[in-house]
């Protein structure tokens, strides 16, 4: 199962945005790791170096890899309408980040981990791939077995509220209602620069 597994204080201090949850570091050191601290001179970035860090700082947030992102984009780019909104509604729709999403993680991270561990299921079928393609209408719940988890049960205690899900915590199981819309994804991306760069 492919996935970044280096240091996260780090990625997030480079594009200063609490990318994998809250970063005690980060608020601490509020500018780009390197060896000269926040006093290093750094040059003016060029249009290519603004676009690869858009594509860099999406991949890291949705956990995906360069050659699964790059699919995304050629499935996104074949569809009708904005390419950019499509992308993102596609990592949004992923399995991993619906569970996240729901509140049954605390982090992406731990999102993949329940899935790949088997505690979810799909329409009443466990899957335990965390790239699965969801799509409206699926029913995305915690296997009979996994319901008591303790880290399920602290998740949702924080749990937030999307519109393209429903949740029913009864039975611990939500439904993707649609693809969500731009204006509906908190994640601060500029999904157009990255257009632009796999334009080129």
């Amino acid at each position: 199962m492919a996935r970044y597994t280096g240091p996260k204080s780090k990625i997030a201090r480079k594009f200063r945005e609490p990318i994998f949850g809250p970063d005690k570091n980060l608020d601490k050191r509020n500018y780009p790791p390197g060896q000269h601290g926040p006093n290093k001179r750094r040059g003016k970035q060029s249009e290519y170096s603004v676009q690869l860090n858009e594509k860099q700082k999406a991949k890291y947030t949705y956990g995906i890899l360069e050659r699964q992102f790059e699919n995304l984009y050629k499935k996104a780019s074949a569809r009708p309408g904005v390419t950019g909104e499509i992308l993102l509604a596609l990592c949004e729709s992923r399995l991993d980040n619906t569970v996240y999403r729901l509140g049954l993680a605390a982090s992406r991270m731990g999102a993949r981990q329940l899935v790949g561990h088997s505690h979810i299921t799909v329409n009443g079928q466990v899957v335990n791939i965390a790239s699965y393609q969801l799509r409206p209408g699926d029913r995305v719940g915690v296997r009979e077995r996994s319901k008591s988890l303790p880290t399920i049960t602290m998740a949702l205690a924080n749990r937030k509220k999307f519109d393209w899900l429903d949740w029913n915590d009864a039975d611990k199981q939500g439904i993707f209602l649609n693809f969500p819309e731009r204006v509906q994804i908190p994640e601060n991306i500029k999904e157009q620069l990255i257009v632009e760069l796999y334009s080129k």
